[in-house]
């Protein structure tokens, strides 16, 4: 029976009794505040644009594209510069806020799940920092996960100053994460589905209500500075032909296959700085900008953001030979920035190699079938959308993003058939998105949304039973049937002479030696038990048992005192389990209210 089966039969009733047939007071309190993180999100973001654009200005004495300026800049400073702002980021970092190192959507995460969205105060002004110097020095990182970081940030300190229940401070994270993500890419939709399908994982009205408001809030004021226009220049949409269809599922199988290569590599490219332990810490992102600089005087289209080249790459201007060499090349330029410990997001960067590829996609397309395919410009769009999905495995956030971006209903079927070949491609590639593999690495795994949330804090010894139905090892048949009858017990735990775990008994193994003819006092318990008997701790969590349980098809688990160890404490059934989740859940719909 699944636990969505046995919630639904043993507590509707009670949901019932607790639910409302109208608006509580906490719920108008947090649809006010969330509100609120939305106006300070939407702020932080616009602040967040303009910092970058005076720390490049510092930096470069001019806050335009890039490719505008390249040429006039002495080399010596497109390799200096770089290192420069890694020695700030790594100061910033070292001695302000250890959170800031990285893409920021993990540590998020990490917040929500272990600490029940706690984020330190200081995060928001040290990240702000960090990222707006690790960009506008050339750092080729995106904007879009220090503003999650940010608006997170945001939304943890507002809750913990007015000391809301864990429920509604994790939900407060998601308004403020949609908050920035709205004000970005000027995409509510986008924002609220990034916060819903990889922050929280929870789509429930409670959460659902909340993060809505931010996010149009965090866009309209995005709108009121920036006006009702998207993050690129996103040329018409066009199907040429409805033979392109059977074209758009080896795009989303060639997008699958980059984001695995893109994880890898900044993966890689981490260990290889964590590994060079004789240098500090606070100099690697130094080093890493020097090695950044070298690659932008070459390929000054990688610098910071790249939104340049991605709107040159949707406007077909950007020849097939270059787009194939800018796939590497932005890889190894992010992979290097963030594995050397810059501050920056993972989003812009998939974005751009997403362009690329499908640039270079779609001139290949047209040299094949010249006759049948739409222009380049085309499939770069769609390739977008693709890479976040298979980098992020969130292709419901994806589609939704280039969606808002072209406001063009024709581009859905293309890219919900990319994103999802996509995403089903690079997750059976590489266990773990880009943001979860970080995690993963640190032995937390938050796969399974809400409700592997809940049951990775609760712990086995809460709902264990201290009762354990035992017999010795040289006890004969008729004792053990006789045990079973006695007991009424569905397994039997087998002791050895040291009264330790030695094995488990259950009915359906000494079924078939009933029947047998040979003399029945001849057979004992160790000659039936199963030796290789899976056990859980006191200290271990529900989730990971009843992964064990569904895993083994058992209905109950023997618990010891320590791993490793054989000495038996007690049993964790399936029922408790269930029951454990229960109440978990019915605990959450109260604080909820």
């Amino acid at each position: 029976m699944t636990i969505g089966v046995y919630v639904m039969k043993n507590s509707l009733m009670q949901r019932f009794k607790l639910s409302k047939l109208f608006v509580t007071d906490g719920q108008i309190s947090m649809l006010l505040i969330a509100i609120v993180i939305g106006i300070l999100g939407g702020y932080g973001a616009v602040s967040f644009r303009f910092i970058i654009k005076l720390m490049q200005y510092l930096f470069y004495r001019n806050s335009s594209d890039i490719l505008t300026f390249a040429k006039d800049i002495p080399f010596y400073m497109l390799i200096g510069m770089p290192a420069l702002g890694g020695l700030v980021v790594g100061l910033a970092v070292h001695f302000g806020a250890r959170e800031a190192k990285g893409h920021g959507v993990p540590e998020v995460m990490e917040a929500i799940v272990l600490r029940d969205g706690q984020i330190r105060k200081r995060v928001a002004f040290v990240k702000i920092m960090a990222s707006a110097v690790c960009i506008g020095s050339g750092g080729s990182v995106g904007r879009e996960g220090p503003i999650v970081q940010i608006g997170s940030s945001i939304g943890s300190t507002v809750a913990q100053a007015l000391k809301f229940s864990h429920v509604r401070q994790k939900t407060l994270v998601g308004c403020g994460a949609a908050a920035g993500i709205a004000a970005t890419f000027n995409a509510p939709i986008a924002g609220v589905l990034f916060a819903l399908e990889i922050l929280l994982g929870d789509f429930g009205l409670s959460a659902f209500s909340p993060v809505v408001l931010s996010s149009v809030t965090a866009t309209t004021i995005s709108r009121h500075y920036f006006g009702d226009f998207p993050a690129f220049i996103i040329p018409a949409y066009e199907l040429h032909s409805l033979w392109e269809f059977l074209i758009y599922p080896f795009l989303g199988l060639s997008a699958g296959i980059i984001s695995v290569l893109f994880i890898v590599l900044l993966y890689k490219c981490e260990d290889l700085f964590d590994a060079a332990v004789k240098i500090p810490d606070i100099f690697k992102p130094a080093i890493g900008g020097l090695i950044l600089g070298l690659i932008i005087v070459q390929w000054p289209h990688v610098f910071g953001v790249g939104y340049g080249a991605i709107n040159l790459s949707l406007t077909s201007q950007i020849a097939p030979l270059v787009l194939f060499s800018l796939i590497g090349v932005k890889i190894l330029a992010t992979a290097i920035t963030l594995g050397s410990g810059g501050s920056g997001g993972i989003f812009a960067p998939s974005l751009f190699i997403g362009a690329m590829t499908g640039s270079l996609f779609g001139w290949c397309a047209g040299f094949v079938f010249p006759n049948i395919v739409a222009s380049p410009g085309a499939y770069a769009l769609v390739a977008m959308g693709a890479l976040v999905a298979g980098t992020t495995h969130a292709p419901i956030t994806a589609i939704l993003i280039i969606f808002e971006l072209t406001n063009d209903y024709k581009i859905i079927l293309p890219l919900m058939m990319s994103c999802i070949i996509a995403s089903l491609v690079a997750s059976y590639l590489k266990e773990g998105s880009i943001y979860t593999i970080k995690l993963m690495r640190r032995g937390l795994d938050i796969v399974g949304g809400l409700d592997q949330s809940i049951l990775r804090t609760l712990m086995v010894i809460d709902f264990m039973s201290y009762k354990t139905d035992t017999i010795p090892e040289n006890a004969n048949l008729d004792e053990i049937v006789e045990t079973f009858r006695t007991q009424d017990a569905s397994y039997l735990h087998m002791i050895d002479k040291n009264n330790k775990l030695a094995g488990i008994i259950s009915f359906r193994d000494i079924r078939r030696t009933l029947g047998e003819e040979k003399s029945n006092a001849k057979i004992c318990a160790r000659d039936v038990a199963t030796r290789n008997v899976v056990t859980v701790t006191p200290s271990d969590n529900i989730q990971h048992a009843l992964r064990l349980i569904i895993s083994r098809g058992i209905s109950q688990l023997p618990v010891v005192r320590e791993k490793d160890s054989r000495a038996l404490l007690g049993t964790l059934r399936e029922k408790d389990v269930l029951t454990a989740y229960d109440k978990a859940v019915l605990q959450r719909e109260i604080e909820t209210k």
